[in-house]
């Protein structure tokens, strides 16, 4: 039995009448009452009484009726449900990201791809970088927001933010109660510094350590703290001072100050990633978003 034999009694039980029915489905009323005919045979019961001028429902047509517009509703939500999510605006959709993304791009970007493709439901995963590369690799997620470089072939990318980064001081110190202008690096030389640890961002790390170096000192780091917050929470309790992204200025924490930086400092890129070899259909959709809004 095929969803078209369903479709053919549901005809003729709405119009109980053959010619009606065929006229409606564009068929000949003979090859319809044969449908009719094979499909009591193969269920084993009769589903409509018939007299030469006249026909109606047994009870057993009743029920079959009654379910088989279940069926024709569920069959025809399924084919609707699979279009929607072939066009990329229904299904579900997972995103990582990591702490500075969190503060920068990736609020906008989900609001407004909430508001454009209400039917997508999201599933938002904090991950560093190296752990999206692996679960864009495992089909874990569907695009990352993340860190490059990145030396994957599998892997495309688009930058689509850069940040620069910016002195982040305990309020207690000399020059976070100075009024907010930008201050040297040099300035910092004798400090105590609070980093991230080196795998968590390697190229970026080393970017800091030169642009320390280039004003003639190496940090003194004396604690590598991670996620960002300890970061933040250690600074404020006064243990030392650190260089970070400008977009934690996004976080309400007390006890910190951060300040711009004279000199050009290295530059924290953000970029969304995806496999070139997969094709979700909702990729295109935020590839789209995020070039509109970036």
């Amino acid at each position: 039995m095929e969803l078209r034999h369903l479709r053919y009694f549901l005809m003729v039980a709405e119009e109980l009448h053959f010619g009606r029915a065929a006229h409606r489905l564009h068929m000949a009323q003979q090859p319809l009452s044969r449908q009719i005919r094979n499909l009591e045979e193969e269920l084993g019961v009769e589903l409509f009484h018939r007299t030469k001028r006249t026909m109606w429902l047994t009870e057993t047509g009743k029920v079959f009726l009654q379910e088989t517009r279940k069926t024709l509703a569920q069959a025809d939500q399924a084919v609707m449900m699979a279009q929607r999510v072939g066009q990329g605006v229904a299904g579900q959709f997972n995103i990582g990201f990591t702490g500075p993304i969190l503060n920068s791009v990736l609020p906008k970007v989900v609001r407004e791809f909430k508001q454009r493709f209400p039917a997508i439901h999201l599933d938002l995963k904090r991950l560093q970088t190296n752990e999206q590369v692996k679960a864009l690799l495992a089909e874990e997620i569907h695009v990352g927001f993340l860190h490059p470089p990145i030396n994957e072939p599998l892997l495309s990318q688009e930058v689509i933010y850069r940040e620069p980064m910016m002195a982040l001081l305990p309020d207690i110190h000399p020059l976070a109660k100075k009024s907010p202008v930008p201050i040297s690096i040099a300035c910092l030389a004798d400090e105590s510094f609070i980093l991230f640890p080196r795998q968590v961002g390697p190229v970026l790390y080393d970017s800091i350590i030169s642009f320390c170096q280039q004003a003639n000192f190496s940090p003194r780091v004396i604690q590598e703290a991670f996620p960002q917050q300890t970061i933040l929470g250690l600074v404020a309790a006064g243990l030392g001072v650190s260089l970070i992204h400008a977009s934690i200025q996004q976080i309400q924490q007390q006890g910190v100050v951060a300040r711009p930086l004279i000199e050009r400092s290295p530059i924290l890129e953000s970029a969304v990633v995806w496999r070139s070899d997969i094709s979700h259909p909702a990729i295109p959709n935020i590839l789209n978003l995020v070039n509109e809004l970036f």
